[in-house]
C-alpha cells in the first residue's frame, strides 16, 4: 500500500511546466466523481437608457447546469522483472513512474490546446490566415506582426478585456518571427514556462503540439486524425473564459510475487483531466496560409 500510494503521489505532484496552461483557472476542487458542473449563463440583462415608462417590464435570465465529464487517460502496463530490480544500480520503479507521468502529461497538454482552439472561423471564434512571404520550403506563408495585430483587432471587436489575453505560438511561427523580425529575436527567450515577450496585449508562449487546420476551409483537424497536407496554427484565447480540472488518479500494480511464471511487476496508471473553453467565444487561431501552386 505504501508503494502504491507513493506512485500515486508521484503522478499527482507533476508540475505544470507550461505557462499558458497555468494561466487557465483550475476547477480541481469541483471535480466530484470526475465530472464538472458549470452554470451555463443565459443572455445579459437589458439596459434601459433615460427610461420614463413604469412599471418596468420583468424579464427572466435562464441559466442551466452544464455537466462536463473529464477525459480518461490510461497508460498500458509496464513489466518490470525482479531480475531487473536486483541487477540494476538505479531506481527502475521511480524511472518507470516518471515516464508514465510524462507520457500522460504530453498527451494531456496536446489535447488541451486542441480543445481550446476554435473548430472553425466564426464571429466569436476568428480563424485568420498568415500573410507573410513564402516559407523556406515554399509551401506556406509565414506569420508576421501584422497577423498578430489582426488577431488583436478581432479580440478588440469582441470586447475581450486586455488583461488575460494569451497567444500560444506554434514552433513554425516562432521560427518565422525569429528569421524575419529582429526586434522579436532580440526579445525572445524560452525558460521552462515557454514564455516569450508580450506582443500587442497578448501574453505569448511557445508550444510544439499546437493543432492543425485545413487552410482552405479554416476548419480544425480532429484530434488524432492525420495532419498530412494540413497547416499548424497558433492559438489565442482569453484565459478567464477557459477552464481546466484534474480528477482522480489511480495506480494499478501487480507485484512479482503474484506472477510466479513471469516474476514480473506490472504497473500502469489511470487519471482524469480536461481543459476547454467554458463558452464557445474569446478564442482564435492563426493558420499558415498555403502558397498558391505549392
Amino acid at each position: 500500500e505504501v508503494w502504491t500510494g507513493h506512485m500515486v503521489k508521484a503522478m499527482r505532484v507533476s508540475a505544470d511546466r507550461l505557462g499558458w496552461y497555468n494561466k487557465i483557472r483550475s476547477f480541481d476542487q469541483y471535480a466530484e466523481n470526475d465530472v464538472i458542473h458549470l452554470v451555463h449563463i443565459g443572455v445579459d440583462p437589458t439596459v434601459l437608457i433615460n427610461n420614463t415608462t413604469y412599471p418596468l417590464a420583468i424579464e427572466t435570465l435562464a441559466d442551466a447546469d452544464k455537466a462536463i465529464s473529464l477525459d480518461k487517460y490510461q497508460t498500458k502496463p509496464t513489466s518490470i522483472t525482479d531480475d531487473e530490480l536486483h541487477a540494476i544500480s538505479y531506481d527502475k520503479m521511480a524511472s518507470v513512474i516518471e515516464r508514465h507521468r510524462d507520457a500522460i502529461d504530453a498527451v494531456k497538454y496536446k489535447r488541451a490546446i486542441h480543445s481550446i482552439a476554435p473548430a472553425e472561423d466564426g464571429g466569436k471564434t476568428p480563424v485568420l490566415l498568415t500573410s507573410g512571404d513564402a516559407s523556406t520550403d515554399g509551401t506556406r506563408k509565414t506569420i508576421t506582426r501584422e497577423d498578430i495585430i489582426a488577431m488583436k483587432s478581432k479580440f478588440d471587436a469582441m470586447k475581450v478585456p486586455v488583461d488575460g489575453r494569451v497567444l500560444v505560438l506554434c514552433n513554425e511561427h516562432v521560427n518565422d518571427l525569429l528569421e524575419s523580425d529582429q526586434k522579436f529575436a532580440d526579445q525572445y527567450y524560452n525558460y521552462t514556462t515557454g514564455k516569450i515577450s508580450n506582443l500587442y496585449g497578448f501574453e505569448v508562449y511557445e508550444f510544439q503540439d499546437c493543432p492543425y487546420y485545413t487552410a482552405t476551409t479554416k476548419k480544425k483537424v480532429e484530434y488524432g486524425a492525420s495532419v498530412s497536407g494540413k497547416q499548424q496554427a497558433s492559438v489565442a484565447f482569453y484565459a478567464p473564459r477557459m477552464m481546466r480540472a484534474n480528477g482522480t488518479t489511480k495506480a494499478y500494480m501487480s507485484e512479482a510475487r503474484n506472477n510466479p511464471t513471469t516474476q514480473a511487476n506490472l504497473v500502469n496508471f489511470r487519471t482524469y483531466s480536461i481543459c476547454m473553453p467554458m463558452k464557445n467565444e474569446c478564442i482564435g487561431a492563426i493558420v499558415s496560409a498555403v502558397v498558391s501552386g505549392s
